[in-house]
């Protein structure tokens, strides 16, 4: 709320209002906060180099917390960005504080990697109860090549 002092020339001499809203506050907030989500964007994300294949399927709701169980081109597994090895992924699985065996796991493997692996690792996961299990690819139409490494 503003009030004008200026000389009104004889007129009635109660201040008047000058009904106008300050926005400065609220843009400095907004800056601030697009500053924040810029810089915890890129925070979320598994960063571990998988060629992931295309899908033309609609996209999923992503989970607050999603746990990744990622196969790299090698063979080798990790949840996360953790390495971890195929005879400890079930006692790893287990040993995460936010992951239950009623949660999904999001499996991404790498395109170069053979299908019998990737249907080993969805055993090894099922023998150890975690039948909850989605698979993860790369947004855009079926057999599309992708432009090298990609994230989800």
């Amino acid at each position: 709320m503003g009030v004008s002092l200026a000389d009104n020339d004889g007129e009635d001499d109660d201040f008047s209002e000058t009904h106008d809203i300050n926005v400065t506050p609220f843009i400095d907030v907004m800056l601030v906060l697009l500053i924040i989500f810029m810089v915890a964007a890129p925070l979320s994300t598994v960063d571990l180099p998988i060629d992931l294949p295309t899908s033309s399927a609609t996209p999923q709701k992503k989970p607050d917390k999603p746990t990744y169980l990622s196969i790299k081109p090698d063979l080798t597994l990790a949840i996360g960005e953790n390495p971890v090895h195929r005879a400890e992924l079930i006692g790893t699985l287990d040993g995460l504080s936010d992951m239950s065996k009623d949660k999904y796991v999001f499996l991404r493997a790498d395109r170069s990697v053979p299908y019998g692996e990737l249907m080993g690792v969805m055993e090894l996961l099922r023998s150890g109860g975690y039948t909850r299990v989605k698979l993860v690819a790369l947004e855009g139409a079926p057999g599309a090549p992708a432009a090298g490494p990609a994230q989800p």
